[in-house]
């Protein structure tokens, strides 16, 4: 089948009239989806891939779960949507098994549609209780694409959005292998980047900052697992001044780390989580933040000056009801914590020793980072930060002989990421892996020295 003659008409009209996100929309090519199941998706050439990128690492739990498809279908059925000002049995079951997974005093639940919405609303919720203007990320984070997100949001993204005045300030996080504070071990790199936040916090005035808001395990830019203290040494600094801790658990929540939310794995209770994609795998849009309940008494007696038509939508909170069950019933979170420990995490480490393109391999879960470099010695990054065209070429290429052999990767900056969903096979896992292996081939041909 030639090229021409394979193009749908659902790609047809999607190149006459679908905008697409993040992208020069000229250069656009999309491959057309007709179907998928489990940890595979085929496109309308009958070509399987496996699916090493969860789409946007959110369909954690597969694809076309049969439960999960016929809960939403029976939800359907019975109520389709209802305003948010109502009660309603899905949105609270949703509501309390989602409260009872939370750490700490993580009592009630605000819904969103997605992550930028929960963003969103924490930073309201932190400036409230506080009577503070200032939020704290860090520079490696993404938070979402709205406008208070992305001001929170520390990557390149945000440069194209930025509107002034947003009371965002950021610093640095921890990032052992490219330490910004010249550490030479974990515990090194723990100490000195809080007190880097201290000092942040001293010179910004602790009294003026309503948040300090990290990604428990950073995502997209890097699957940072931060090192052992430097969580409690974050909740310790917001317990001192009354600032609020928020953790954006987007991406890192619901089974990916191998754990309900990543924070578990060292035991602290932030203030606020934010949470979409795991929560029910993106089946239905839903995300939302779950409050302690010191914040959310400051809104007993006063109004909560925010909602969305779609708050806590029937559907969307029916598929998470189903979706923590089938984690349950299905031993979703262990098995994500043991492929990580017991497949991925070896797995990379002998991808490691057999390319010298590999400068760095790190994760737990479901939830892996392959650093690409062209020298191990001086950690020069395959390509250049925030490459595009032809300084990106070397990244592009790997992703394309990875699609060749029917593996669809995800891959940011220098990196590529492991994160098939959680009900990922052994098997399965060893597939993705060795096509991986395979093609850093062609990242071994840029090493230099």
């Amino acid at each position: 089948m030639t090229m021409e003659s394979s193009k749908t008409r659902a790609w047809a009209d999607d190149r006459a009239h679908v905008f697409h996100s993040w992208s020069a929309q000229a250069a656009l090519n999309p491959v057309d989806v007709v179907r998928a199941e489990g940890r595979h998706f085929w496109d309308a050439d009958g070509t399987r891939y496996l699916d090493f990128s969860s789409q946007l690492v959110n369909v954690n739990i597969g694809h076309q779960h049969p439960r999960l498809v016929a809960a939403i279908q029976e939800q359907a059925a019975k109520l389709c949507t209802i305003a948010p000002s109502f009660a309603n049995d899905a949105r609270s079951e949703a509501a309390r098994l989602i409260a009872e997974l939370a750490p700490g005093d993580l009592n009630m639940v605000f819904f969103t549609n997605g992550g930028a919405e929960a963003a969103e609303n924490a930073v309201r919720m932190a400036r409230l209780h506080t009577g503070r203007h200032k939020i704290l990320t860090t520079y490696r984070s993404y938070h979402g694409s709205t406008q208070g997100a992305i001001a929170l949001t520390g990557d390149p993204r945000r440069w194209p959005n930025e509107t002034g005045a947003s009371g965002a300030v950021k610093f640095w996080g921890p990032y052992p292998y490219r330490s910004a504070f010249h550490s030479s071990s974990e515990q090194e790199e723990c100490q000195r980047a809080l007190q880097h936040l201290e000092d942040v916090l001293m010179v910004e005035g602790p009294h003026t900052v309503a948040m300090i808001a990290l990604e428990t395990v950073v995502g997209t830019n890097g699957i940072l697992v931060p090192p052992d203290g430097y969580l409690q040494g974050v909740r310790d600094l917001c317990d001192r001044h009354g600032i609020v801790m928020m953790c954006d658990e987007v991406m890192a929540g619901f089974g990916r780390c191998g754990e309900w939310f990543a924070v578990d794995k060292w035991k602290v209770a932030p203030d606020l989580i934010c949470f979409a994609k795991g929560v029910n795998s993106g089946y239905v849009p839903l995300g939302g933040v779950i409050i302690s309940q010191r914040i959310a008494d400051s809104f007993a007696q006063r109004q909560y000056p925010g909602g969305l038509t779609y708050s806590g939508h029937p559907l969307a909170c029916a598929a998470a009801v189903a979706s923590i069950g089938i984690f349950k019933d299905e031993g979703i979170i262990e098995h994500a914590r043991s492929i990580g420990t017991d497949v991925i995490g070896p797995g990379l480490r002998a991808i490691k020793d057999r390319h010298p393109s590999v400068g760095d391999v790190r994760g737990l879960g479901v939830f892996w980072a392959i650093e690409l470099v062209r020298n191990r010695g001086t950690r020069a990054p395959l390509v250049p930060f925030n490459a595009a065209g032809a300084d990106a070429k070397p990244m592009a290429d790997l992703v394309a002989a990875c699609k060749q052999r029917g593996l669809w990767p995800f891959v940011h900056f220098n990196r590529m990421h492991v994160v098939p969903p959680c009900t990922i096979t052994p098997d399965e896992a060893r597939e993705g892996l060795a096509i991986i292996d395979e093609v850093l081939e062609l990242a071994d041909a840029h090493v230099e020295g």
